[in-house]
């Protein structure tokens, strides 16, 4: 085994060559899928400090200070997406290892380079397939979408990962799953979506000869536009040969407008995820015909009943470069207020997966019901609805008034929260009731919220 076991932390050398996709095979070689370290979860401090330095770099430098309520509702995406993570073990690296116990035809060293740039190209060239059916059929687009819905283009947006999308990913990998083995494609799999970090921002304009050969910050901001030039190109995951491989490269041009080509003006977290399923519904309801209805769900997010595979392009909105986003100017101090609830709610984020084997699966749920709840009630607060302020504030007092708890139980050796213990059972109680009675006061906003989504996307 080279480089450093699941357990250890990596160097700063490895962490920063991490982000970067530039380990040597040597240092991220491993015998068994166990000793494969979550590099993702070991990514958080450079995620942060990559994320200051563009927010100090692009205020100082570019003018433009970073928008708090797009920040946080694609670091609120980033989340969701990885709470199942919490409760079973990822899907694409779950059905890749019963593939390759029940379908491998040889199975290559796990020690070796060739194997590990095999996997490195294999794995890059099964994202690309993946990101391009993602945008060319409307039921995988519904669990991509989330990610193009940011009409900002930073850090921040790499973040903004669907809760859907992992179910639909993992089967453009089995194919490796013949004769690579799982712990070699566990760490691809990791660095492959790490390496895409990096490249979510405005701040480097051009690497020149790299350009021809990676995806760079030039190529994927063309990816994320949603000018007419834009749309349906660059799906490359690490390297942008596959683009031109295959007819879907196109270089940045003119000024880059950002999001989705109907903005969903919204910094809720559930809309955000789920506002195209429900357009899907609609349509299936809308759209007469079997065979028609059927083309709602497996043809591209803009085909109607007579119109090509992918839709007219002429039918894409008119782009000027003078669209301004969705914006409903939050005073400072509300932003602040939604930015310290929600690095609390990180903490308790980051114990749930550092804790999650000690604790109960009723304590699991109970802190995902809570994490879900504080990233829609700041949802709530970005967008002004000021009828359930009383009713966070409230809600802000209690989760204060446990904070010294959590610290005393955190501070006792062997200790964890939510241990089968009576205290810990009297300590569920009160998250329990809490959580139940803002579930109370949020039902009735909640329910508008629903209701307002699916009238706008009957108008859509």
């Amino acid at each position: 085994m080279g480089g450093y076991a699941g357990g250890s932390e990596p160097s700063l050398s490895q962490g920063v060559r991490m982000m970067f996709y530039v380990l040597r095979p040597n240092e991220t070689s491993f015998k068994t899928i166990d000793e494969v370290p979550d590099y993702v979860d070991k990514a958080t401090p450079y995620f942060v400090a990559m994320l200051a330095l563009e927010f100090v770099l692009s205020w100082l430098w570019k003018g433009k200070p970073l928008r708090i309520n797009d920040g946080l509702t694609s670091l609120s995406a980033g989340v969701v997406s990885r709470l199942p993570d919490v409760l079973f073990r990822g899907i694409e690296l779950s059905t890749y290892i019963y593939f390759w116990n029940n379908y491998r035809l040889f199975e290559l060293p796990w020690d070796s380079p060739w194997t590990w740039w095999l996997t490195f190209i294999g794995v890059d060239f099964g994202y690309y397939w993946f990101h391009r059916m993602a945008h060319e059929v409307n039921f995988m687009w519904a669990g991509h979408q989330a990610h193009h819905s940011a009409e900002d283009y930073n850090l921040t947006t790499a973040l903004r990962q669907s809760f859907l999308q992992k179910y639909t990913s993992f089967v453009f990998y089995w194919p490796l799953a013949l004769f690579i083995p799982p712990s070699v494609f566990a760490v691809h799999i990791q660095f492959n979506l790490l390496y895409q970090f990096w490249i979510h921002t405005e701040i480097i304009s051009n690497l020149g000869p790299l350009e021809l050969i990676l995806n760079t910050p030039s190529h994927h901001r063309v990816h994320h536009g949603r000018n007419p030039y834009c749309i349906d190109s660059n799906y490359a995951g690490t390297l942008i040969i596959w683009d031109r491989m295959f007819g879907t490269f196109v270089p940045e041009k003119e000024k880059v407008v950002y999001g989705l080509t109907h903005p969903i003006n919204t910094f809720g977290p559930f809309q955000v995820q789920f506002q195209h399923l429900a357009y899907m519904w609609n349509m299936l309801w809308v759209t007469p015909g079997f065979w028609n209805k059927v083309s709602v769900v497996f043809k591209g997010p803009g085909w109607g009943p007579g119109k090509p595979r992918l839709g007219l392009p002429e039918e894409l909105p008119e782009v000027t470069g003078e669209e301004v986003p969705y914006n409903t100017k939050p005073t400072v101090l509300l932003q602040v207020y939604a930015v310290v609830h929600f690095i609390l709610m990180l903490g308790l984020y980051q114990h749930l997966f550092s804790a999650k084997i000690a604790l109960s699966n009723t304590a699991i749920l109970l802190r995902i019901c809570y994490i879900l709840l504080t990233l829609t009630s700041i949802g709530l607060l970005m967008e002004k609805r000021f009828g359930l302020q009383p009713v966070l504030y409230s809600g802000a007092y209690k989760a204060l008034k446990i904070l010294p708890q959590i610290q005393r139980n955190l501070s006792e050796e062997n200790s964890s929260l939510f241990l089968e213990s009576n205290v810990s059972a009297q300590y569920q109680k009160q998250v329990l009731k809490m959580i139940c009675l803002n579930i109370c006061f949020f039902h009735t906003d909640i329910s508008k919220s629903m209701n307002e989504l699916v009238i706008a996307v009957s108008i859509k």
